[in-house]
C-alpha cells in the first residue's frame, strides 16, 4: 500500500506527488516540474529513501526539477519510453517559451516503460498504461486503488491535445481505455481537483460521449 501527499509546485500549480510504501518507507515523486521546499523537507524528515522520480510526460511543468531532484538523491527516473525526445528538446517540452522558467538541461530516463509494464515501490507493485493524447509520450500510473493521470484526465475534463504531439483521436481512446477499467478509482490528475473514476464516468464531458 502506498501514502500520498501532493505539492503544488510552479505557477501552473502542478500537483506533485508524494508516493511511499507503507511497508518498507520507500519514496517515489511524481511530475517534480520545480524545486519545492515543503517537498524536499518531507523527503529529508522520512525514514526511508526516494528510489524514484515518475514523469507522467514530457512537458516543462512536470519535469522542470526531476533531474535535479533525482540526482539529489539517487534516484531513477521512471518514464514512459517517448519521453527521452521531450526531455532533450525544449521546444517540445515548452520550456523555451516561457521567461519565468529556465531552459531545462537535456537528460534521459533511467527506467522506460512500456504499455503495460510493472515495477515496485517497495512492496507495491504500480502498472504503466500508455495514455497519448494531451502528448504523444502521456502515460498513467495505476496502484492500489488509484491512477496517477498526469495531463490525460481532469476532474470533469481532460489535457488539451493542441500542442505538438497532441492528438484528438488518441485522447479519444486513452480516455475510452481509462473509462474501461473496472471498478473505482482515485484519479490524481496533474493540475487540479483529485477526482474518482465514477464521478468521471458520470460527468466527465468527453468521457461520457466514448
Amino acid at each position: 500500500m502506498i501514502n500520498i501527499k501532493i505539492f503544488n509546485v510552479t505557477v501552473l500549480m502542478t500537483n506533485c506527488y508524494l508516493l511511499t510504501d507503507a511497508d518498507t518507507g520507500d519514496m517515489a515523486v511524481v511530475d517534480p516540474g520545480a524545486r519545492n521546499e515543503k517537498l524536499i523537507s518531507a523527503v529529508n524528515s522520512a525514514e526511508g529513501e526516494l528510489k524514484y522520480v515518475i514523469l507522467t510526460h514530457g512537458h516543462y511543468d512536470h519535469i522542470g526539477y526531476a533531474k535535479q531532484l533525482a540526482d539529489l538523491y539517487g534516484a531513477k527516473i521512471v518514464c514512459g519510453r517517448k519521453s527521452n525526445e521531450f526531455f532533450q528538446n525544449n521546444i517540445l517540452n515548452h520550456s523555451a517559451f516561457h521567461e519565468d522558467f529556465e531552459n531545462i538541461k537535456p537528460f534521459s530516463g533511467d527506467l522506460l516503460l512500456y504499455d503495460g509494464d510493472k515495477f515496485k515501490l517497495g512492496n507495491t507493485e504500480i502498472t504503466y498504461i500508455s495514455t497519448p493524447g494531451h502528448t504523444v509520450d502521456s502515460g498513467c500510473y495505476i496502484f492500489d486503488n488509484n491512477i496517477i493521470a498526469g495531463d490525460t484526465l481532469f476532474c470533469e475534463s481532460y489535457g488539451r491535445t493542441d500542442l505538438p504531439t497532441g492528438s484528438d483521436s488518441d485522447m479519444i481512446n486513452s480516455i475510452k481505455r481509462l473509462k474501461s477499467i473496472e471498478g473505482d478509482y482515485n484519479v490524481l490528475p496533474g493540475h487540479g481537483l483529485v477526482s474518482t473514476l465514477d464521478h468521471e464516468r458520470r460527468y466527465n464531458p468527453l468521457m461520457r460521449r466514448v
